[in-house]
C-alpha cells in the first residue's frame, strides 16, 4: 500500500507555498516541528484535494510525490507563492486551519516580544 499523502497550501508571513506531506493534518506535532525548524511558526493552511493538485501540477507533482518517503514526510511542491496562490480558488480548498506558535511575536531588531510588551 502506498504512502498516504496530503497536499496543503500554506499562507505564511513569507508568502504562500504548497507542500506534500504524509502527516495527517497541518497541525500535526511532527509537521509543526518540521515547519518551525524551517522558520514557519505562523500560518493559515488549506487542504487541497490531492487529485486537484495532481491535475494542476502535472508531471511536477509526480516527481515531487515520488520523492516523498516515510522518513522525510515533507516536500515542497511549489515555492513560487504567486503561482501557488493563483492556481487554486478558495472554493476549491478545504476550510482554513490557523496556527500560531505560542510564545510571543518578533519585535523590531528581531527580539521576541510577548503580548504584554506590545501595549
Amino acid at each position: 500500500m502506498g504512502l498516504a499523502m496530503k497536499a496543503i497550501m500554506l499562507l505564511t508571513g513569507g508568502g504562500s507555498m504548497v507542500i506534500l506531506t504524509s502527516f495527517p493534518s497541518a497541525t500535526g506535532v511532527g509537521l509543526l516541528k518540521k515547519l518551525d525548524y524551517k522558520g514557519i511558526d505562523k500560518f493559515i493552511a488549506y487542504d487541497i484535494p490531492l487529485d486537484l493538485a495532481k491535475q494542476r501540477y502535472g508531471m511536477h507533482f509526480a516527481v515531487v510525490a515520488g520523492d516523498l518517503h516515510e522518513t522525510d514526510d515533507l516536500r515542497v511542491l511549489d515555492y513560487n507563492g504567486a503561482r501557488a496562490f493563483r492556481l487554486f480558488r478558495f472554493a476549491e480548498l478545504g476550510k482554513p486551519t490557523l496556527h500560531e506558535t505560542e510564545g510571543g511575536h518578533e519585535g523590531p531588531g528581531g527580539e521576541v516580544r510577548g503580548a504584554d510588551d506590545l501595549q
